[in-house]
Formats: structure tokens, C-alpha cells, sequence
């Protein structure tokens, strides 16, 4: 349940620290804008508890706008709990007594004027998602709305959240504030964002506990099971640790005893004449304040009891009563369950071999929701205690059955084992996804921000009045340079994308491999000496003829090529061979590219091709996209691409050679030979 707006924290000091943002936004309108987004993101660096950075956030809002209540509302489905919200409100209406009437949420939205949205256009969906926070988030204000700026927040293409800009007294926007509110939106979507993460994995962490626990219990049960107690201890036991595990107030253990042997052969809808007797009982009042109310050894008949006919006839599946209160006079209880004081029961049968043993009986004094995995618990615990009323019964004649039954209990175990440890790799595998993600956007922004830093740098520099001709020249070929430099990241982009969605066959023409290799690495004959590197080439006397589709094929070469531009050690020789030969009638083209430089570990090797991953330690610029790209030209001309490593003795460096495979010939231009 919420609390009231009056009982929430306040920050005076931070208040203080906010007034000359106030200032700036009624002076000038962008820069404050850009401050308001890093002191956000700064909130949400700094915050660890996810409730307190919306609280901040929302007291960010408030003193800047200068409103009289900010509102942060987390948009969750219905199936989710409810997240909490960040409210704020000045200090003069904290303590005020709530309104006596609860305003229509419904009159508010239709008087237009009083709500307003700073995105445009305003769907419907904007508009459910601008009311439904205003209710959830609104319902302890002190006074009555008459003015709300709005706007949802939409983080990976879905809505996320609410900000509300509330007033006590009529207001009408201005556009400023509607256009600085929306400069705002994205920072908190993050915000937003960041605490449904963090429920999740709380969630998680608390369904993985509760994991532990059943998992804990299963495997105490199994030792009681294989243990030389006493069938009623052993009994005691169990229903002490399987209702406080699963949190009931009251445990019951009821077994039955028939009057009739020949009765199992009889329809199973007919209740038989049968004993009831309370064999272990577990109370929660008596472990907490000491009192008795022992109930072990008391009895009655089968048909006196409607709970018990039910659960016999329905058997194998449980009987969940919410408030036997609402239950008609045809079921009535035994008195030894005490329904007015437990009103709330679980009853599952302990059955083996289609005959019903008794009952397992879980109570609580208020209404309970089971969930699926406490009712399988609830399930393996009734099979347990089954299979252990029958070997105390007849020991030697169903030893195999006790077997097969601990033996599934232990599958049981293992399974349990196995989904524990796949939630944690989920978990583990959401870490490196977070990790891969902060990765790529600082890398992307790096690449982004810095072509255009120097591109307005030099835009300025030209607008300078009398700047020489030559500095213009200059300052113009900074420009091209740096838009190429975008151009390419983003052709780059686009063709990976095209090649990972096989949009296309590659347009195949006949090379002559021997020529365009040497004119390849001639053009980077000088790019390679201002590294100090040289370059020795070796092809064979015969031209080598390779169908295949050109601008891929020298774009495969020359990013192997620039990779080995950046990452050789000076000083050294790049080799590059190129060879064919015949593998499985398969007439293939190799080309190694050698080159001299830091050892590429086994687990760099796993990821070297992959979009924007780059080894550990290796700070040369670059986009990690040159290797991806190469990867997926290679495959799409059919062909494969490795990479060997192998460490050069009495030194700390290694021989990187990256292999090209291509097939010679498509399989609609393979030449005949002279024997076909």
C-alpha cells in the first residue's frame, strides 16, 4: 500500500543546490536542458535503491518546473507487481489532510485544458497510459488537480513510464517547458527502465531462495525416508518442516484405516467405512507463544467429515479451500480442523497404488494464492510420505517400490539442480549482455561524437571573418574527412545488416586472383611503411583463376589487410600466400595473411568476429566491425575464414595468421574436365 505524499522524505539541501537551475530556465532554455540530463543521469549512477532515485528525480522536476507536485509512475503489466512510484510535492502542502472526496480521474482527462501532453500527436494509448498513472500516483495528493503536463516515457520501443507536472491552481503550459519536459523524457525512461531491471532481478533472486528452500526440504525428506526412525517421528517431522517451509499456519498428517479389506475392489466414488486419525500436527501459535493445542491421536469416521469425502472421491488431484465460511452445509468439517479460526485449507491426498492412505492438511487464517511449484512441492511431499507409511507397513514386500520411488525422487533433485543452475547462467548471461551493451554504446558514441566534434569545430573555424584561404582548405578537408569517416561507419552498418539477412546472391564474376592481389597490396605498400612494415606476397607461376564476386572478395582483403596495419609489431614482415588445392573433389583458393604481433588468446578466438567485440587490452581505435564485416562476405561467398595463433619461442610475441577459404568455382560455373 502507498503512503501519503506527507510522510515521504524530503531533500532541503538538494533543494537549494537546485535554485540556479531555476534561474537559468526562465533566462535561456537549451543549456539547462543538457545540465537537467546529467544531473538525472548522475541520480541514476549514484542511486541504489531504485525507489529513491525516482524520489530524486521527481524532486529534480518539481523545484525546476516549479510545481506543486511531480509525479514518476512506472508503467507494469498486469501480470507484474506493483512498482513504486516517485512522488514529490512542495513544502507547503506537506501535512495538509487528504481531499474528502476523491475527484473523477475520468472528468479530469475530458477537461483538456487541465491535462496536457508534451509529445504530439497524443494517441489513445498516451492517453490510458497519462490516466492510469495519474490515478495510481495522484490518489494522496492534498488538493484538487487543475493543471497536469504529461508525457509518457518509451524505453526499447515500449511505454515505460509517466511524468505528471502537477498544479494546484489553473496554469497554462508554455511551450518552453513542454519542449524541455520532452528534452527530459529519454534520461528518465532510463530511470524508469533501470528499476523494472533491478525488480527483476530481485525476483529472481527471490524466486532462486525459494528454490533453495524446496530444494533443501526435498533433500531432508530424503534422508528422513532413508533413515531408521519411527513411522510417527518420521511423520512429525515431515509435516513440521513441510508447513513451515511453505509458511502455514497449521500442519496436519491424517491417516485412514478401513474397516472393510475387500473395499478397494469397490467403485471409487463410494465412501468407505474408514477410520481417521491424526498422526503428526505442526501449529505454528504453539512454536511461537508456547500454547497446546494438540490434537495427535484424535479420530473420526470418514463419512462424518464433507472436506475429507471431497478430497477421497476427487483423489490425486488437491482440494484448495479459500473461506470455508462461503462453503454450503454439505461439506461440513470435523471439528478437530477448527475452520473458524482456519478458515483457509489445502488437503491432498496420500495415495499408493490407487489406494488412498490419508491426507496431508496445510491451514491458514487468511485467503492464500498457491502457487504451481508449492503445489508439485506439496505433491512429491505426499508421495514421500506415502511411500514411507507403506515400507513401515510391509518392509520386505515392497522394497523395489520404495526403490523406484526414491529413485525419481532423486530425477526429481536433478532436475531441480538443473533448473537452479540454468537461472543462474540466465542471470550470468544477462550480466555479459549489460556488459556487451555498456561496451558497444561507448564505443559507438566514441566513434560518433568524435568525426562530428571536429566537423563543427572546423564549421566554426570557416565562419571566422578574415580566416586565410589555406586554412579554409584545411579546415574543408577536415570536414570531408570526418563525413567520410561517418559515411563509412554507417555503409559499414547497413552492409552487415544486408548481409545477415541473405537479401541477396553474390554476383559472381571471373577474377584473376594472381593481379588483383598485387594490386591490392601495392596500394597498401605505403600505409604499411609508415608503420615500418613490409610486405612479401607469394602466388603461384600459374594465374590463378577464382570465380567469385570482386568487391566483396577485395574488401575481404583489404580489412585483413588494414587489421594487420594496425595490430603488427614494427618492424616486421606480413606475409601473404595464396595457393589452391582439391579437398573432397572440391576445387578451393587459400589465402594466408602472417603477420607478427600479440598473441590472440583462445577466448579472444571466439569472438574476434563478432560486431563490435575487440580483444582485451588492444586500445587501437577502431569500430570493431572491420573482422564481423570480413566474416559475413566470407559467408556470403561461400567460403570460411579462421584464425591461428601460435607464440614465437624466446619472445613475447606471437604469429597471427588469418585463413581464407573460398571455393574456386560456383556450382553452376565449375569447369567439365576433358573426361567428361
Amino acid at each position: 500500500m502507498k503512503k501519503p505524499l506527507s510522510s515521504l522524505p524530503q531533500y532541503p539541501n538538494d533543494v537549494e543546490q537546485l535554485q540556479p537551475y531555476q534561474i537559468k530556465l526562465m533566462q535561456h532554455q537549451e543549456e539547462p536542458a543538457h545540465q537537467l540530463v546529467q544531473k538525472i543521469n548522475q541520480i541514476i549512477a549514484n542511486s541504489s535503491a531504485t525507489a529513491l532515485m525516482l524520489q530524486e528525480i521527481a524532486q529534480l522536476l518539481g523545484v525546476i518546473f516549479q510545481v506543486d507536485c511531480c509525479c514518476l509512475v512506472p508503467v507494469t503489466s498486469e501480470e507484474s507487481s506493483e512498482a513504486a512510484t516517485g512522488n514529490w510535492c512542495a513544502d507547503e502542502y506537506l501535512g495538509l489532510p487528504h481531499p474528502n472526496e476523491i475527484f473523477s480521474m475520468e472528468q479530469l482527462l475530458m477537461d483538456s485544458p487541465v491535462v496536457q501532453c508534451a509529445a504530439e500527436p497524443l494517441t489513445i494509448e498516451d492517453i490510458s497510459i497519462i490516466q492510469n498513472s495519474l490515478v495510481i500516483g495522484c490518489q494522496y495528493l492534498p488538493l484538487p488537480i487543475k493543471a497536469v503536463l504529461a508525457i509518457p516515457t518509451r524505453f526499447g520501443g515500449n511505454n515505460n513510464g509517466v511524468i505528471s507536472l502537477i498544479k494546484f491552481q489553473p496554469y497554462d503550459w508554455s511551450e518552453s517547458e513542454k519542449q524541455l519536459l520532452k528534452a527530459l523524457e529519454s534520461s528518465c525512461a532510463i530511470a524508469f527502465s533501470r528499476m523494472a531491471q533491478a525488480q527483476l532481478i530481485a525476483h529472481q533472486q527471490q524466486y532462486l531462495q525459494k528454490s533453495d528452500q524446496h530444494q533443501s526440504l526435498i533433500k531432508q525428506l530424503t534422508l528422513l525416508s532413508r533413515s531408521n526412525l519411527e513411522l510417527n517421528q518420521m511423520l512429525q517431522l515431515v509435516i513440521a518442516s513441510t508447513a513451515e517451509s511453505l509458511q502455514a499456519d497449521r500442519g496436519l498428517l491424517i491417516l485412514l484405516k478401513y474397516t472393510d479389506p475387500l473395499f478397494r475392489t469397490r467403485p471409487k466414488k463410494q465412501v468407505p467405512r474408514a477410520k481417521a486419525t491424526v498422526h503428526a500436527e505442526w501449529n505454528r501459535a504453539t512454536q511461537i507463544y508456547g500454547t497446546s493445542t494438540d490434537t495427535l491421536n484424535e479420530s473420526f469416521l470418514l463419512s462424518e467429515c464433507g472436506l475429507c469425502q471431497r478430497v477421497f472421491t476427487d483423489s490425486g488431484k488437491p482440494l484448495i479451500i479459500d473461506d470455508y465460511t462461503e462453503q454450503n452445509d454439505t461439506s461440513p468439517a470435523a471439528s478437530l480442523f477448527a475452520v473458524k479460526e482456519l478458515p483457509t485449507a489445502l488437503l491432498m491426498p496420500l495415495e499408493s497404488q490407487a489406494k488412498v492412505l490419508g491426507f496431508l492438511v496445510l491451514q491458514q487464517k487468511v485467503a492464500r494464492n498457491w502457487q504451481p511449484a508449492e503445489l508439485n512441492l506439496v505433491e512429491m511431499v505426499c508421495a514421500q510420505v506415502s511411500n514411507a507409511i507403506i515400507q513401515s507397513q510391509t518392509l520386505r514386500q515392497v522394497q523395489t517400490l520404495v526403490d523406484e520411488r526414491t529413485a525419481k525422487l532423486q530425477s526429481s533433485l536433478e532436475l531441480q539442480a538443473k533448473l537452479h543452475e540454468r537461472t543462474r547462467q540466465y542471470v550470468e548471461q544477462l550480466r555479459k549482455l549489460n556488459e556487451l551493451k555498456d561496451e558497444f554504446l561507448s564505443n559507438m558514441s566514441d566513434r560518433l561524437r568524435y568525426p562530428l566534434t571536429n566537423m563543427l569545430m572546423s564549421i566554426r573555424n570557416l565562419r571566422l571573418t578574415g580566416i586565410a584561404p589555406e586554412r579554409q582548405v584545411r579546415y574543408l578537408d577536415i570536414l570531408e574527412q570526418e563525413c567520410t569517416k561517418e559515411i563509412n561507419l554507417i555503409n559499414d552498418l547497413l552492409t552487415l545488416q544486408k548481409l545477415e539477412s541473405h537479401q541477396e546472391a553474390p554476383q559472381l564474376e571471373t577474377v584473376d586472383l594472381n593481379t588483383r592481389i598485387k594490386d591490392i597490396t601495392e596500394s597498401f605498400e605505403r600505409k604499411l611503411a609508415e608503420k615500418g612494415l613490409r610486405i612479401s606476397v607469394e602466388l603461384p607461376q600459374e594465374t590463378l583463376i577464382l570465380q567469385t564476386e570482386l568487391e566483396s572478395f577485395d574488401r575481404i582483403l583489404q580489412e585483413l589487410l588494414t587489421n594487420v596495419c594496425k595490430y603488427s609489431e614494427h618492424q616486421t614482415l606480413v606475409h601473404l600466400q595464396a595457393s589452391h588445392q582439391v579437398e573432397q573433389l572440391v576445387d578451393q583458393v587459400i589465402i594466408k595473411v602472417t603477420n607478427i604481433g600479440r598473441a590472440i588468446s583462445e577466448e579472444e578466438a571466439t569472438y574476434i568476429f563478432d560486431k563490435f567485440r575487440r580483444g582485451k587490452g588492444r586500445w587501437t581505435p577502431g569500430t570493431g566491425l572491420g573482422l564481423a564485416l570480413v566474416k559475413s562476405l566470407v559467408q556470403h561467398l561461400n567460403g570460411a575464414i579462421a584464425v591461428e595463433s601460435v607464440s614465437i619461442s624466446d619472445s613475447q610475441l606471437s604469429e597471427i595468421c588469418f585463413t581464407l577459404t573460398l571455393p574456386q568455382f560456383s556450382d553452376e560455373s565449375k569447369p567439365y574436365s576433358e573426361s567428361d
